[in-house]
C-alpha cells in the first residue's frame, strides 16, 4: 500500500493556500487576520521599504495624518495597505505561522 504522507502534504499546502485566499468580508477594506497577527507581533523583523512615490498624492503627508488620528504606527498603515491591496490582485504570502514571521 502506498505512504499516504505525500498526500496530506499537499493537502496540507493546499488547504494553507485556501486559507490565505481572499475572504469576501462586507468590508472589502479589512485587514487580513493573519496580516493584524504579524502587525501585532512586535517581534517580527522589519525591513525598509522605499519606493518614490507621486508628490501630489501627498502619500507622506496622509499618512501622519491617519497616524496622528488613529495611533496606528506608519508602517502599519503601509503595510496593511499594501497586503489588502496585493491580495485583492491575487497575490497573497506564502502560509506563515508567527514563529516564521522573524525569517526573512
Amino acid at each position: 500500500m502506498p505512504d499516504p504522507s505525500p498526500y496530506a502534504r499537499q493537502l496540507r499546502e493546499i488547504a494553507d493556500a485556501l486559507d490565505s485566499e481572499v475572504q469576501p468580508t462586507d468590508d472589502f477594506l479589512a485587514p487580513h487576520p493573519d496580516t493584524l497577527d504579524v502587525i501585532r507581533n512586535r517581534h517580527t523583523r522589519r525591513g525598509q521599504l522605499n519606493y518614490a512615490v507621486p508628490d501630489p498624492l501627498q502619500l507622506q503627508r496622509r499618512i501622519r495624518r491617519c497616524n496622528a488620528d488613529t495611533d496606528i504606527p506608519h508602517g502599519d498603515i503601509v503595510a496593511m495597505a499594501l497586503d489588502i491591496w496585493l491580495r485583492a490582485k491575487g497575490y497573497p504570502p506564502p502560509a506563515l505561522s508567527l514563529g516564521d514571521a522573524e525569517a526573512p
